[in-house]
């Protein structure tokens, strides 16, 4: 690779990385250090974010990282010069060209040789992308080229296979968050297997361990109404978990202790079901009796915990509430048309069974372009009424404020509610404590079935 490429490769993960930040509110990479500085890596993660997903990776770690995408993301020109300077190697699947097969061949042998020179590159075993967050069946492409390269060197190329585990707090919604979590390296060559061991069993063995070790660094809920489940009691008892800890919690952190919660759901759905259905019931009561009061649960144990604090917050709020709003609006007019015309882009070009998968990186890829231009064009047009210093200075201010305004609009957003649950508690204070007994018995129930479980109490 010349230094051209290098530095074009280091510029794009740059403007890759500022990407992320502007569209994600918090990425949280975990367990990175698990990553091998040197020699042969190769990536395995789960696929819910599309491009997303490649330059997450690309971008957390101290390494290049090339990755496999279908050509499918190369027939748009500008996204394929930017692939290609990220180290993004094209391949056609069956169901892009079924008599390019020779090209996958092509494209195994340009992964064989950035590893071979000691490099790293990820691959997305379920082979598609999707919107949900459940993970596809796992194709055998990963584990076949990780065996047939460390074969073809004798054992002796050190080949390690990392798996990564990605998952989105909303990945279609702008600001919202996203955690990497990098699992425990394998040892390749210990895959080998014996002499007597046939290359389809080793394959499958392989795949299969990948494959497990990809779910324990997600949530996996098969059943949605398991998944309904998790959700409401994570919703009801993860506050008392961090309470008890007294600090606030990592992405990683509020990740493992949802799986733990599935963990618990799971035990209980296959040892006492009825008692199961029998909460669930009471919890569905309980969610009703919000839904027609228009309220959620943290409201009710925000009320729970702040006794007069609502009163003495609320001229708190009203201050910023008054003080934010020029600021907000001067970003707003500013946003309104770029945001259309990316909003116009991402209806145009992603797939509908695939939207929430795609909306991110044609948000990033659309977005600096859009917004990029729009900010010039309004920054031109302060210089040419006002000149440098003061054009400079609108420039500087208007992806701030932009950001400031979509804060503050979310932020807004809550005031409704926060307002009817305060007139709540003084028109119906009955009602706000059947809520909050409600509430309780839901958690000192969860609290109680926990100490049952073995090894958890």
């Amino acid at each position: 690779m010349s230094w051209i490429d290098d530095w074009v490769a280091g510029l794009a993960r740059r403007l890759v990385r500022l990407g992320l930040g502007i569209y994600f509110r918090r990425i949280e990479r975990f367990n990175a250090e698990r990553v091998p500085l040197t020699g042969p890596v190769l990536f395995a993660s789960n696929h819910p974010g599309s491009i997303t997903d490649a330059f997450l990776i690309g971008t957390a770690l101290k390494r290049r990282v090339g990755f496999v995408g279908t050509v499918q993301l190369f027939r748009w020109q500008p996204l394929a010069r930017l692939l290609k300077a990220c180290g993004i190697i094209p391949v056609n699947r069956v169901k892009d060209d079924p008599r390019a097969m020779r090209t996958v061949l092509e494209t195994f042998e340009a992964c064989y040789r950035v590893l071979e020179a000691g490099g790293a590159v990820g691959i997305f075993p379920e082979g598609v992308t999707y919107n949900d967050s459940l993970m596809r069946p796992m194709k055998s492409g990963t584990a076949r080229m990780a065996l047939e390269l460390e074969q073809r060197h004798g054992g002796q190329l050190g080949l390690w296979i990392v798996p990564v585990g990605i998952s989105y707090s909303g990945k279609e919604r702008y600001r919202s968050e996203v955690l990497l979590r990098f699992g425990e390296p394998i040892r390749v060559r210990g895959w080998l297997g014996d002499p007597g061991t046939s290359r389809k069993t080793a394959i499958q063995g392989l795949s299969d361990e990948i494959a497990r070790r990809i779910r324990s660094l997600i949530l996996q809920l098969p059943e949605l109404a398991q998944a309904r489940l998790v959700k409401a009691v994570a919703g009801l008892y993860l506050e008392r978990l961090r309470s008890a800890e007294r600090r606030s919690w990592t992405q990683a952190e509020e990740l493992a202790s949802t799986q733990r919660i599935a963990e618990w759901v799971e035990y209980f759905r296959r040892n006492e079901p009825d008692r199961v259905a029998a909460f669930a019931a009471r919890l569905e009561r309980y969610q009703q009796h919000l839904k027609r009061l228009s309220l959620e649960d943290p409201m009710v144990g925000a009320m729970s915990r702040s006794g007069l604090a609502g009163l003495v917050l609320s001229p708190v709020r009203g201050a910023m509430a008054i003080l934010g709003l020029p600021i907000a609006v001067y970003g707003w007019v500013h946003r309104l048309l770029p945001a259309w015309v990316v909003g116009w882009v991402v209806r145009r070009y992603t797939i509908k069974g695939a939207r929430k998968a795609q909306t991110p990186h044609v948000t990033l890829l659309a977005g600096a372009v859009v917004f990029g231009g729009a900010y010039l064009m309004y920054a031109g047009m302060a210089h040419w009424i006002w000149g440098w210093p003061v054009s400079l200075v609108y420039a500087l201010s208007l992806p701030l404020a932009g950001l400031f305004a979509h804060a503050y609009l979310r932020w807004m957003g809550s005031v409704p509610l926060w307002i009817r649950g305060q007139m709540l508690r003084f028109r119906a204070p009955w009602l706000v404590w059947r809520l909050q007994r409600e509430r309780e018995h839901l958690i000192r129930e969860i609290e109680a079935a926990r100490i049952e479980i073995p090894g958890t109490g």
